[in-house]
């Protein structure tokens, strides 16, 4: 029998998988044979577009990444109003991934992003020494967020534990004071920290 024309696998469909498998199993419990598995074919023909398990989980990190898209026919205000719906659909990209989203923090492709980054600095009617800023924040608050919300979805833990109000009384008169839930704080922090410039 000859050999397919086409690869079975590629590696889109190898991170997929591997994302499906971490979904359930977390990253500990991920291994090639359970990826292999899950495409149905063979641990050994990973090989045949990883080299090793960190660079199936590199390309796991820039799926999760890659998933986020603003529609390019919606209408923006202006590129504050564009670059906010963009940090939200990545955050919310990480969060439909809680237990890969550790990933990140080792795997971060930020090569990925120059060509994004380059556009948007462009866009910014700003100082050109204050754009970086502005890049460098909104990847901070974002993927800040993103860890913070999603290690709390793998635990099961609230974004804020429990606490005395006598113990932390300013903290709790914030608490209460706060109508926002996790989404809408990040959304208000994340314009007040564009409409700074």
């Amino acid at each position: 029998m000859g050999r397919p024309s086409k690869p079975i696998i590629t590696k889109e469909l190898a991170a997929k998988a591997a994302l499906a498998v971490i979904d359930s199993q977390g990253i500990g419990g991920m291994s090639l044979q359970l990826v292999a598995q899950n495409i149905g074919v063979k641990a050994p023909s990973l090989y045949y577009h990883f080299k090793n398990k960190a660079e199936l989980l590199t390309e796991v990190a820039r799926s999760l990444l890659t998933e986020a898209r603003i529609s390019e026919k919606q209408h923006f205000e202006d590129w504050r109003d564009a670059i906010s719906t963009l940090a939200l659909a990545t955050r919310k990209s990480i969060l439909q991934h809680p237990k890969a989203a550790p990933l990140l923090l080792e795997f971060f492709p930020r090569h990925l992003m120059l060509q994004s980054y380059d556009y948007w600095v462009g866009q910014f009617d700003l100082p050109m020494e204050k754009r970086l800023l502005v890049i460098d924040g909104v990847e901070k608050l974002t993927f800040g967020s993103a860890m913070l919300g999603a290690m709390s979805r793998a635990s099961g833990n609230e974004p804020m534990p429990s606490f005395s109000p006598e113990q932390f009384p300013h903290l709790h008169a914030a608490n209460t004071a706060n109508e926002l839930d996790e989404t809408a704080i990040f959304v208000a922090t994340l314009k007040a920290f564009l409409n700074a410039f």
